[in-house]
C-alpha cells in the first residue's frame, strides 16, 4: 500500500493561504530549491475545490501534472485548458467521502505514494478516516495571523527529518493518531 502524504508550504504560524485565499506570502519567498525526490515517488495527488480553482486561475501554460489528479467537489468544476500538444490531464472529480475513493487513488499510483495537494481541510478528512501516513511542510518565515489553517485536526506525530531549503525549514512527520489526552 503506498504512503499517503500531505505535503504543503506554510507560514510560521500555521497557515497555508491569508483569509482571502491568497498565496501571495509564498510567492514572495526566495526559492531555487525543489524537492525531485518527493516528487519522483508520486503516483497520483488529491486536492479540494479551492485548490483546484486557485491552480486553475494561476496555471501559465498547461496541467502540470501528468499522474492522476483527484479533485473532492460537490460542484461542477471545469477542466484546464490545454495546448494543442499536451494530452489531457487525467482529472477525476469526487464527490463524498475521501474514504469512498482512498483504494481507487491508491491503486492508480502504481507502487508510489499518494499526494494530498493543498487544503488542510481535505487533510484532516483523510486523519479522520486513518488514511494519513506523513506530513510534510516547507515553513516560510512568515506569519499571517488568520486565513486557512495547516491542519484544523489535534494530532499526536512524530519528527522524523527536518532541513532547510532555502528560507524554508522543511520537516518530516509521522501522523501517530489522535493526541493522547482526546482518545
Amino acid at each position: 500500500m503506498p504512503r499517503t502524504v500531505y505535503y504543503t508550504v506554510t507560514t510560521l504560524d500555521g497557515y497555508i493561504a491569508d483569509p482571502s485565499d491568497s498565496l501571495d506570502w509564498l510567492l514572495r519567498q526566495p526559492s531555487d530549491e525543489t524537492d525531485d525526490t518527493f516528487f519522483a515517488g508520486i503516483g497520483a495527488t488529491v486536492m479540494g475545490a479551492t485548490t483546484y480553482e486557485w491552480l486553475l486561475r494561476n496555471l501559465e501554460g498547461p496541467w502540470p501534472y501528468s499522474m492522476p489528479t483527484w479533485v473532492m467537489t460537490h460542484r461542477e468544476l471545469p477542466m484546464p485548458s490545454k495546448d494543442e500538444d499536451s494530452e489531457d490531464p487525467d482529472i477525476r472529480f469526487a464527490k463524498g467521502s475521501v474514504a469512498d475513493h482512498y483504494v481507487e487513488m491508491c491503486m492508480a499510483t502504481g507502487d508510489h505514494d499518494l499526494w494530498i495537494m493543498g487544503g488542510g481541510d481535505l487533510a484532516g478528512q483523510f486523519v479522520d478516516e486513518g488514511l494519513l501516513d506523513e506530513i510534510i511542510t516547507w515553513t516560510a518565515p512568515v506569519t499571517l495571523g488568520s486565513g486557512r489553517p495547516l491542519l484544523p485536526r489535534r494530532l499526536d506525530l512524530e519528527l522524523l527529518e527536518v532541513d532547510r531549503k532555502g528560507p524554508f525549514v522543511v520537516s518530516r512527520h509521522k501522523v501517530i493518531g489522535a493526541l493522547a489526552e482526546d482518545q
